[in-house]
């Protein structure tokens, strides 16, 4: 666009576009803006004279973004949003607050985070609600692109190294991250299992019937890549979704799996269980929060991310948080 398309731009339709960016559905955007859906089509008719492009074509049951409107709703998300922040009186005051935020975790996650986020909900946000939704994916990108999520939490291996790649090129990515906390996974089998009673070897391990927690369902995770590095495998018989189910699952049959440490000490069936360590070297589990761009001026998303990174600490759930209204917290990106 040309500095004179720009000085005669209604800049009311980079609201429209943004909505409909972010629904995909001309139809649900104009729900949201309160508009009937020929207006919202009119506005994109004006702004598609103004910036020469097509911006959305039609697509099933909605529109497909074109490549020139992907590039463009990064920023224009980023202006709105800044421009939302700046016109809010006072800011994100956690006592008097009212917001709702999604966060999507693992059922494993969860079990470490949200008794310290309920912690500071009754201390310090009694208004604020938080609704956990599972984590189906290791790529949560087009959850936080979509809205469905405010922040997602986990092991995203493939998804932070190449956020940080794309960091070393560009100095506004579109997705953010913060280290929370690094995760030790074990090996866990029913206490009177035949392998419990002795020295887990690689052979043995790898000789056992499995269980894999994947979320997708594809049966194949981060143990079984460090196998085919070695040249070795394993007979999983069985994927879930749930690291509970996991558990209760191995307390009752002869199947072995692998689950965070942490997380097998408040199922509240670790009597059931045995422990061992992994009988070879797998890379670091780390896990991190992701959020996409266009929250990190926000100060109620601030206040989120340091909730959260509060939460994940040790012991947090034994100390009093006295969060800062502001969110301030080292970020990562």
């Amino acid at each position: 666009m040309n500095e004179t398309n720009f000085r005669t731009l209604d800049l009311n339709l980079l609201r429209v576009f943004d909505e409909v960016m972010a629904e995909r559905n001309l139809t649900r955007a104009a729900h949201n803006l309160a508009m009937t859906q020929p207006a919202v089509s009119n506005a994109l008719k004006r702004l598609r004279e103004s910036l020469g492009d097509e911006l959305v074509k039609r697509s099933g049951y909605g529109v497909e973004a074109t490549p020139a409107a992907l590039t463009l709703w990064p920023t224009v998300r980023d202006a709105l949003a800044q421009l939302r922040e700046s016109l809010a009186p006072g800011g994100f005051d956690p006592a008097t607050a009212s917001n709702a935020f999604v966060l999507a975790m693992a059922d494993a996650t969860a079990a470490k985070l949200v008794p310290g986020l309920v912690e500071v909900l009754e201390t310090e946000a009694p208004g604020v609600n938080l609704r956990i939704v599972p984590l189906t994916t290791r790529d949560p990108r087009a959850l936080l692109e979509s809205g469905s999520a405010d922040l997602a939490i986990g092991h995203f291996p493939g998804v932070i190294a190449e956020l940080t790649a794309i960091h070393l090129q560009e100095s506004s990515p579109r997705f953010l991250h913060q280290r929370l906390y690094d995760g030790e996974y074990v090996v866990v089998m029913r206490r009177d299992h035949p392998l419990a009673q002795q020295p887990l070897d690689l052979d043995a391990y790898c000789a056992a019937r499995h269980l894999l927690v994947s979320f997708s369902g594809r049966p194949f995770g981060f143990v079984d890549e460090a196998l085919t590095a070695l040249s070795r495998q394993r007979r999983i018989v069985l994927t879930v979704n749930q690291f509970f189910t996991a558990g209760r699952v191995v307390a009752t049959t002869d199947l072995l799996t692998v689950l965070p440490r942490h997380f097998v000490e408040v199922t509240g069936i670790e009597p059931a269980l045995t422990l061992r360590e992994l009988p070879l070297a797998v890379p670091a589990v780390h896990v991190d929060s992701l959020w996409h761009r266009q929250s990190a001026h926000s100060s109620a998303h601030r206040w989120l991310r340091a909730a959260v990174e509060r939460a994940a600490r040790p012991g947090s759930v034994q100390h009093r948080f006295g969060i800062d209204p502001t969110g301030a917290t080292t970020i990562a990106a």
